[in-house]
């Protein structure tokens, strides 16, 4: 048995090097850091837990985690699980979140107000069109009628 002592945040350790091992212990609704692995520069996220499911296969947990880029606040979801080679998950704190609720919330009521704006234009567009257009489709139960009088 080797034992070395750790100092961790200011905390000293004694740990038996042979058998150390970490053990997280997680909750719903629990902080959680994220790394994404999927592109060539890692990126961490911070997220919250949204479910454990216990598939007889393959047990995941449900990440939903925030990112914040030059295209706003967006919030993706993670499955995490035994064959999950591009995401780790750690324990997380309330004070490391790198994001606040406004900015959250604002991001997301500027994407509303584009989408919604974007609804309206198709909207309008398809007015038009079937104002402009629309006498040149005849739906079937009208040509059927046409043809016999």
């Amino acid at each position: 048995m080797s034992k070395e002592t750790v100092e961790i945040n200011g905390v000293k350790f004694e740990v038996d090097m042979d058998t150390a091992k970490r053990i997280d212990t997680f909750k719903v609704g629990d902080n959680v850091r994220l790394l994404d692995k999927r592109y060539s520069s890692s990126q961490i996220y911070t997220g919250v837990i949204l479910g454990f499911y216990n598939f007889k296969e393959l047990p995941t947990i449900q990440v939903a985690y925030f990112k914040n880029d030059f295209n706003g606040a967006t919030i993706d979801f993670a499955n995490i699980n035994s064959k999950s080679d591009d995401f780790e998950l750690l324990p997380s704190n309330k004070y490391e979140a790198d994001f606040d609720r406004d900015t959250v919330v604002g991001s997301l009521n500027q994407q509303i107000e584009s989408k919604t704006a974007e609804v309206k234009s198709l909207e309008a567009k398809k007015a038009w069109f079937l104002k402009y257009y629309g006498k040149y489709f005849v739906s079937d139960g009208e040509e059927d009628s046409n043809e016999e009088g």
